[in-house]
C-alpha cells in the first residue's frame, strides 16, 4: 500500500522579512556615535594667524578666544570686549580647569593682545597660548 504525501504549498501566503532588529542596531549605533562624538567649539570669526616654527598641538577642551584685525575680542560668535575676558574666563574654569588659546589676527596690536593675555590670567587660567599657523 502505498502512502501518499501531501504538501501544501502557502501561495498565497509570503514571508516577510522582520527589519526591527535591524532598526535596533541602527538606533544602538546612532546613540553610540553622539555619546562618544567629541564637539570642538570654534569663535565664530577667521582671523589670518601669524606663523610659528615651534607650534605644537593642545587639547581639544579649551576655551577659544578670537582678536579680529579690527581689534573685536570674540569668543562665542559673540564680541566680548577685552573687559569681558576675564568673568568669561573665570565662569568657564569654575568647574573644569581648561587652558585659553587665543586666535589672535596677525595685525592686531600688541597691546590688545598683552591686555587680553593678563585678563585671561588674572581670571585663574592655569595656561593661556596663542594659536598660530605652521
Amino acid at each position: 500500500m502505498a502512502i501518499k504525501r501531501r504538501f501544501s504549498s502557502n501561495e498565497g501566503e509570503s514571508e516577510d522579512i522582520n527589519i526591527s532588529p535591524l532598526i535596533d542596531m541602527v538606533f544602538i549605533l546612532l546613540i553610540f556615535f553622539i555619546v562618544t562624538t567629541v564637539f570642538v567649539e570654534e569663535t565664530g570669526v577667521e582671523v589670518s594667524k601669524p606663523q610659528a616654527a615651534s607650534a605644537i598641538d593642545l587639547e581639544k577642551n579649551s576655551i577659544l578666544i578670537a582678536i579680529t584685525a579690527e581689534g573685536k575680542v570674540i569668543y562665542g560668535g559673540r564680541e566680548i570686549g577685552p573687559t569681558g575676558v576675564r568673568s568669561t574666563v573665570r565662569r568657564l574654569t569654575q568647574q573644569e580647569d581648561m587652558p585659553v588659546i587665543i586666535q589672535a589676527d596677525k595685525s592686531v596690536r600688541t597691546e590688545l593682545l598683552v591686555r587680553v593675555i593678563d585678563e585671561a590670567k588674572l581670571a585663574g587660567a592655569s595656561a593661556v597660548n596663542i594659536s598660530t599657523d605652521t
